[in-house]
C-alpha cells in the first residue's frame, strides 16, 4: 500500500524551495517559478501513474493505453515531463529548456492549458541573472521540487495539492509585504465575502480583479460540486497565470479567466455588451491611482497630444461611468461602477474598500448618492485593521443588490475589540466572527454597538454619507465620578502626606540639617 504524503510535508518542501530565492529575488517574483514548477510536477506525476495504471490494465497495448490517456484532464508526452526536465537539470541551458518544456505542455493541451505559462520566463537574465547563477538556481530549484511526491494515489484527497498552491501564495502574500495584496486576499476575507453573496447551482460568478483566483476559488466551494461557472480578469500577467493553474489544481477546470485591464478592456463580453453574472466579489486594488490611463491610448489625437489626459464618460462603450468619473487618483468607484453594470437582474456583488469611498465627497459623493437613489446599496460592513496584505488601514465591505425588496441599509461594525483576533504583523477573523457578521447581515437586526438598520431618509439626511459612527455608535459611556469619595480621598492624602512631613522633619533635626 502506498504511503500518503501529508498536507504539511508538502507544504514543507515547498516552502523549503523558496530558501533557493530569497535574498536574490523579490519573493512578489520569485513566487511564480516556485508555483509553476509544482504545477508542472502535479500534471507530471499524475499523468505518469495513469500512464503505469493504463499499461497494467491493457496489458501493453499501445494504441489502448494511448486512447486512454487522450480523455485524461491533461495530455503531456515524455519530453514534457518534470522527469525530463529533471534530467536536465545540469544542462547549460536549462532555462530555455524549461521554456521549451511549458511551450510543449500548451500545444498539448491547447483547449485549456493556451497561453498559461507565455507571462514566465525561466530563461531571464533581467529577472534570473546571469547564466551561471541563474543555472544554479533552475537547477536547485528542480532539485527541490524532485522531494514531491505529487500522485495522485500518494496526495489522496485532491484538496491537498490545491491547499498546497493556496498555503504558497499565502505566505508569499506574507513574505511580499505591500505588493503581497496585488495578488492576494487573506483566506477568512475571502470566505466572508462568499459567504455574503450565496452562491447558487450554476451561477455565474466573476471577479473583475481576480488577481491569483483565491477570492473565485473561494465562492466556487460554497456550492457542491463546483457547480458554477467562473469568470475572472488580471491586468498582471504572471498573476493571470497563477490564477489559471489555481483553478486547475482545485479542479475548476472549465473557468474563464482572462489577461488585461479590466476598466479600459473589459474582455467578458455577450453581443459586444458587459456579460451578466448572478454573482460578484472583489477586492480592487485601493484608490488606484490613474485608473483610466488605458483610455487615454484610445483618444489620442495629433492636436492634442500636449494636453493633459482627462477622463470622459463618454470615452466608455460600454456607457459605465454615466452616473459620474470618478477622480483620476481614485479608482474604487471605477470598479464599483463596472460591476454594477456586470451585474444581473437580481444578482449581488460585496466589494473590500478603503473607508475613504463611505464618504469623500465631490466626484465620489455625486456617484455614491445616485447608487443609494437607486436602491442598489445593501449593507456597509466595517472590518478590523491591518487585516490585509500592504496596508494597516481598516477596509469595509460593501454589498450591492439588484431589484432590492427594501430601501434601508445595514450598517455593521465589525473592527471593534472582541471582533477579531489580534495578531503581531496582521489581525485575522476567526470563524466567529465571520458568523456573527453574517448573521447579523441576513437578520437585518439593530445590535447595540454593533449594527443600526439605517432607513433611505436617515441616509439622506446624513447628505449621502456612509461613515459607519454616523450610524452605529460603539461609544463607551465612562462611570460617572463619584465626587464625594474623590472628596474623602483628597483628604486622606493630605493626612498621611502630614505624618509623612513630620516623619521627615523628625530626621532631618537629627541630622542637624
Amino acid at each position: 500500500m502506498t504511503e500518503k504524503v501529508s498536507q504539511e510535508q508538502i507544504n514543507s518542501i515547498l516552502w523549503q524551495a523558496a530558501d533557493t530565492f530569497r535574498g536574490k529575488i523579490d519573493s512578489s517574483i520569485y513566487k511564480d517559478y516556485i508555483l509553476t514548477m509544482m504545477f508542472i510536477k502535479y500534471l507530471s506525476d499524475s499523468y505518469k501513474e495513469h500512464l503505469q495504471e493504463y499499461t497494467e490494465r491493457y496489458n501493453g497495448d499501445e494504441q489502448r493505453i494511448q486512447r486512454a490517456l487522450t480523455r485524461e484532464r491533461f495530455v503531456l508526452d515524455e519530453k514534457s515531463t518534470f522527469d525530463y526536465l529533471y534530467s536536465k537539470r545540469t544542462d547549460a541551458e536549462i532555462g530555455d529548456n524549461i521554456n521549451k518544456l511549458l511551450a510543449r505542455i500548451e500545444e498539448e493541451n491547447t483547449g485549456k492549458l493556451r497561453g498559461v505559462f507565455r507571462n514566465i520566463d525561466f530563461n531571464s537574465e533581467a529577472v534570473l541573472g546571469k547564466a551561471k547563477e541563474r543555472n544554479a538556481m533552475l537547477r536547485t530549484l528542480i532539485e527541490d521540487i524532485n522531494r514531491l511526491n505529487l500522485k495522485p494515489s500518494v496526495i489522496g484527497n485532491e484538496d491537498v495539492i490545491g491547499n498546497a498552491y493556496q498555503y504558497m501564495i499565502e505566505q508569499f502574500a506574507s513574505d511580499a509585504g505591500k505588493k503581497g495584496g496585488e495578488f492576494y486576499t487573506p483566506t477568512m476575507a475571502s470566505e466572508l465575502l462568499a459567504r455574503l453573496v450565496k452562491p447558487q447551482e450554476n451561477d455565474r460568478i466573476y471577479d473583475p480583479t481576480c488577481g491569483s483566483g483565491s477570492l473565485l476559488v473561494r465562492v466556487a466551494k460554497q456550492v457542491p460540486n463546483n457547480k458554477v461557472a467562473i469568470y475572472g480578469q488580471e491586468r498582471n500577467g504572471a498573476t493571470h497565470s497563477l490564477a489559471l493553474m489555481n483553478m486547475y489544481l482545485h479542479g475548476i477546470d472549465d473557468a474563464n479567466i482572462e489577461w488585461g485591464d479590466t476598466l479600459a478592456n473589459p474582455l467578458h463580453l455577450e453581443d459586444g455588451k458587459l456579460m451578466k453574472f448572478q454573482k460578484i466579489v472583489a477586492n480592487p486594488p485601493f484608490s488606484l491611482d490613474k485608473w483610466a490611463m488605458g483610455f487615454a491610448n484610445e483618444t489620442a489625437k495629433k492636436d492634442k497630444k500636449d494636453e493633459k489626459f482627462k477622463m470622459d464618460a463618454s470615452l466608455d462603450p460600454h456607457r459605465r461611468f454615466e452616473w459620474g468619473v470618478p477622480p483620476t487618483s481614485k479608482g474604487d468607484y471605477a470598479f464599483v461602477q463596472h460591476m454594477l453594470y456586470s451585474l444581473a437582474e437580481e444578482g449581488t456583488m460585496a466589494t473590500i474598500l478603503p473607508h475613504g469611498v463611505l464618504f469623500r465627497g465631490a466626484g465620489e459623493g455625486k456617484i455614491r448618492k445616485q447608487i443609494i437613489e437607486m436602491n442598489l446599496l445593501d449593507a456597509v460592513i466595517g472590518l478590523p485593521e491591518a487585516l490585509f496584505y500592504g496596508t494597516s488601514i481598516p477596509a469595509c465591505i460593501l454589498v450591492f443588490k439588484k431589484n432590492r425588496k427594501h430601501e434601508d441599509v445595514i450598517f455593521i461594525d465589525a473592527s471593534g475589540e472582541g471582533n477579531y483576533e489580534k495578531g503581531k504583523k496582521q489581525n485575522k477573523l476567526r470563524e466567529e466572527d465571520l458568523q456573527k457578521i453574517v448573521a447579523t447581515y441576513d437578520s437585518r437586526e439593530t445590535i447595540d454597538k454593533y449594527s443600526y438598520v439605517a432607513s433611505f431618509e436617515e441616509i439622506k439626511e446624513n447628505d449621502f454619507n456612509l461613515n459607519i459612527p454616523r450610524y452605529v455608535d460603539t461609544f463607551e459611556e465612562e462611570e460617572p465620578v463619584d465626587m464625594d469619595a474623590v472628596k474623602q480621598n483628597i483628604a486622606n492624602i493630605k493626612e498621611e502626606l502630614k505624618v509623612v512631613e513630620a516623619e521627615m522633619e523628625k530626621y532631618l533635626k537629627e541630622l542637624g540639617l
